[in-house]
């Protein structure tokens, strides 16, 4: 009974948190939009070769743009409030429709990324630790270092110039092939094929990040009381590094997982744009070039919801792997 009411408590104190976070950040990143010159009036009649004193008042007018910012921001935080994204007067389509068209990419682009720079960064981290002083830990710190000083778009650039160019190993852009089948397997090999370059320009930064940080976990932890201890009992050195020390030293790893949930989202602008990957951050690029304030905002208060939504997931896993934190009320 005392378990059941300590989740509640904790599941009730979390999405309060969520909520004035999110609607904190949806707050800020309003204003600071607007302070931003021009808007989506000025890119429509600019276009139209119509930019008229005239014709810019009635753009405005239809867009509501013609309102006291504190009238537009009251009508945002209603829209908020059901959950209503706004209209994009650029797509001439509703903010959700675009939003969620352009969702499920940016989440594999995402997952991915991560999914590579955890694995392939924890066993090389864990590797180095191990050979801690030798060739194979100055080796992968040194490849590590590298990774983490390339600029992201730098690596994509060269990626796409090595293997997609020169190689022809993969395509140049975009998520799937003009001719492939219909067929569900050849269209999931289609996009798993486009998705290598992207993934990988994305997830090596971050790789060099996680394997520094496991391996400065693991030479932490191997040293701890309890370590000692389980040499002491006779216990092999396999099962040690398994049940010990690498349970242990994967805690910073997966706290660092939900704080960089959100520099993965800003990463992913950079990569959908140089791969023409039709995910969020290219739809957030080109939102932002076209003064499209309500698609920009709500790609934005949606990137917020992830990050808030990860850092949860981060808790949970984190009461997982160390029961003795569990979840507080």
């Amino acid at each position: 009974m005392a378990r059941a009411t300590t989740g509640r408590r904790f599941w009730a104190r979390r999405l309060a948190q969520m909520a004035l976070v999110v609607l904190g950040i949806g707050t800020v990143n309003f204003f600071l939009l607007h302070l931003a010159p021009g808007d989506a009036a000025q890119v429509l009649a600019g276009e139209s070769g119509s930019a008229t004193p005239e014709y810019l008042a009635a753009l405005r007018h239809q867009f509501g743009l013609d309102q006291p910012l504190p009238v537009q921001f009251g009508h945002y935080l209603l829209r908020l409030g059901t959950f209503d994204l706004g209209f994009s007067h650029r797509q001439g389509l509703p903010v959700a429709v675009l939003i969620l068209d352009r969702l499920p990419a940016t989440l594999l682009l995402m997952v991915a990324s991560i999914g590579l720079a955890v694995l392939v960064g924890g066993a090389l981290g864990f590797l180095a630790a191990r050979r801690a002083g030798g060739v194979a830990d100055a080796l992968i710190s040194s490849v590590a270092l590298l990774f983490y000083a390339t600029p992201v778009f730098w690596v994509g650039l060269m990626l796409t110039v090595v293997f997609a160019v020169r190689l022809d190993w993969f395509p140049v852009g975009g998520m799937r092939s003009v001719e492939a089948s219909p067929s569900a397997l050849a269209t999931l090999l289609d996009v798993a094929h486009h998705l290598v370059l992207p993934a990988t320009t994305l997830g090596l930064f971050y790789m060099a990040t996680y394997t520094r940080l496991m391996r400065a976990s693991v030479l932490d932890v191997q040293d701890r009381d309890f370590v000692r201890t389980a040499r002491a009992k006779g216990l092999r050195s396999g099962r040690i590094a398994r049940r010990h020390v690498l349970r242990n030293a994967t805690l910073p790893v997966v706290t660092t997982i939900g704080v960089q949930v959100g520099s993965i989202l800003g990463g992913a602008v950079l990569v959908e744009t140089v791969f023409s990957w039709p995910g969020l951050g290219r739809l957030a690029f080109e939102a932002l070039f076209q003064r499209d304030l309500n698609l920009l905002l709500g790609i934005l208060f949606l990137s917020s919801i992830l990050v808030s939504l990860a850092n949860l997931a981060v808790d949970l896993a984190y009461a997982r792997l160390d029961p003795r934190i569990g979840l507080q009320g």
